[in-house]
């Protein structure tokens, strides 16, 4: 039920209400509609009868994933990819911090979980949590994840000066009048709305524990280009900021990216160096460096984000020592998480795990199993483990994982989603594999021929993008041989329905939302008012997953 005085929906998740298009026209407005409803799959475990009766909750928790909180100041951001693409640059992303404490507020409000009652124990954000990689952006995150005041501006701390008030169609501008290709698509003129983006916004920060796993964002400028080369440090912290570009070198860059064949970012170099000319001035920002593995790890260590823990949020000291970014945690009694890192440290957007790591990996399922397979399908006893149910998080879901060599670890090679899929088949005692990257509500089951051995893949949406959603996770022991694997997606306590006249945090929140349901590219897949491609099916959304009990 909604909160006293707070519209819908605040404290809630979407099974009781979700947004939906609202009337028609060149630009959507979005309104509360109905919930969402409970789809049980019983594709790896019968769903038997009765089972609502017997059954004891063993935890509950929530998944962010791909919060992409954003400087969209920084000289480094290639918005100008947008003249080829229209897709790649959207006119939310100023509001990603307003959207983000909404979130924060959001788990905050809730009670106990819609099936268990259980309250949730913890947030794990499963990565891309910030966007550009800069050392700006991590605070920014740290701060809303354990509370306190942001200041969503860089640069000139009195001004704008981004791509917004450029003058330049080719973005939106909100505050003018200048006839822009967004605004000719319907997006509308909001007065104020830049003055009112880089405000300073109070976080309250989670009131329960969270933990942290990395993203390619969180690794990498741009989430996929060459980390700490000179040329490109030295661009982000300077004074100067291309706006746009010609054509063929927004080509050039766009197939670059796409085909990740230019690891130490040459092009990208080239295309600064041919349009210098043309870069604006802009002011000069040394907290917009970039973040370093050690950078990252040590300021989730500084306690002064340590909000309500645990310090270092699953990293530890001894994370330092190698700038490590894999650990298991407790999720509750006889529930072990894993949190792994997938990132390519030498420049990619896509995912992969080195043999070391992955050494690691079967020896934590091994020692938390009784009994498990080995590569060859023999079983193996281990009567000393605890048995625990195993829940895996990671950034990347497994088709974007590849055996891409990385350039920063070249003394080992790397493993895909189908190799990481099989080792965790091996563990009966592993319930799902958690994580995000594809911006997409995706449930996907790993069956085996031998059942004990199948596994859950939950793929949850951005923050983003839309449908900005986050997951609330209820694992439930049906005592009939198999567990239950609950998954309802929420949304930010932001109102559904805008209002251009508030520029007040929530109201940048809410507009955070409709704005991105009104990005390029959207138009397509819907269906009764929802976005059935981002948002996923209705199997993808709110659902029991059972599985066999190891």
């Amino acid at each position: 039920r909604p909160g006293a005085g707070r519209a819908a929906p605040y404290g809630t998740t979407t099974l009781h209400t979700a947004a939906r298009l609202a009337g028609s026209g060149a630009y959507r407005r979005l309104t509360s509609g109905p919930g969402w409803p409970l789809v049980v799959r019983p594709e790896l475990a019968r769903a038997g009868a009765g089972r609502q009766d017997r059954r004891t909750a063993l935890a509950c928790f929530v998944q962010f994933t791909d919060l992409h909180v954003s400087d969209v100041q920084s000289p480094l951001r290639t918005e100008y990819l947008r003249s080829l693409s229209p897709g790649s640059w959207r006119g939310q992303e100023a509001l990603s911090v307003a959207g983000a404490v909404s979130l924060v507020e959001q788990v905050n409000a809730l009670g106990g979980g819609p099936h268990t009652g259980r309250p949730a124990a913890f947030v794990m954000s499963t990565g891309d949590n910030i966007d550009n990689n800069s050392m700006v952006e991590l605070e920014w995150f740290l701060t809303l994840m354990s509370g306190g005041r942001i200041t969503p501006n860089t640069g000139d701390p009195g001004s704008y000066e981004g791509v917004q008030n450029s003058g330049l169609p080719l973005y939106w501008h909100p505050d003018d009048a200048l006839r822009d290709q967004d605004k000719r698509r319907g997006l509308p003129r909001i007065p104020g709305y830049l003055e009112a983006a880089i405000r300073p916004v109070v976080s309250p920060g989670l009131r329960i524990p969270w933990y942290s796993t990395p993203g390619n964002h969180d690794d990498l400028p741009g989430g996929c280009l060459t980390p700490h080369d000179p040329v490109l440090a030295e661009y982000i912290t300077g004074a100067r900021k291309i706006f746009s570009v010609p054509d063929a070198d927004a080509a050039a860059f766009a197939q670059v990216l796409k085909t990740g064949g230019d690891p130490k970012s040459t092009v990208l170099k080239e295309i600064l160096n041919r349009n210098k000319a043309g870069a604006r001035a802009v002011t000069a920002d040394e907290r917009r460096r970039m973040a370093t593995p050690h950078d990252y790890l040590r300021a989730h260590l500084n306690p002064a984000f340590a909000g309500a823990g645990p310090v270092g949020h699953g990293y530890t000291e001894n994370h330092l020592d190698d700038d490590r970014m894999y650990y298991s945690f407790t999720v509750a009694e006889g529930v072990l998480g894993i949190s792994i890192d997938t990132t390519y440290r030498s420049g990619h957007f896509e995912g992969s795990l080195g043999s070391e790591q992955l050494a690691w990996l079967e020896r934590t399922l091994a020692a938390h199993s009784s009994r498990h397979y080995d590569a060859d399908g023999r079983l193996v006893r281990n009567a000393g483990a605890d048995d625990a149910h195993i829940l895996v998080f990671s950034h990347h879901h497994s088709p974007s994982m590849t055996r891409r060599p990385d350039a920063a670890r070249t003394d080992e090679r790397r493993h895909d989603g189908e190799e990481v899929i099989a080792l965790l088949s091996r563990f009966p005692n592993v319930v799902a594999w958690i994580n995000g990257h594809s911006h997409v509500n995706r449930i996907t089951p790993h069956p085996h021929p031998t059942a004990a051995r199948s596994f859950w893949e939950v793929n949850t949406a951005s923050h983003v993008d839309y449908p900005q959603h986050a997951r609330l996770i209820e694992l439930v022991d049906n005592h009939d041989g198999t567990l239950s694997l609950f998954t309802t997606l929420i949304e930010s306590a932001a109102p559904h329905r805008t209002d251009f006249d508030d520029l007040s945090a929530v109201g940048l929140a809410s507009l955070y939302r409709e704005l991105s349901y009104n990005a390029p590219g959207l138009a397509a897949g819907m269906s009764s008012g929802v976005h059935e491609v981002m948002a996923g099916a209705p199997v993808d959304r709110n659902t029991e997953l059972l599985v066999h009990r190891a």
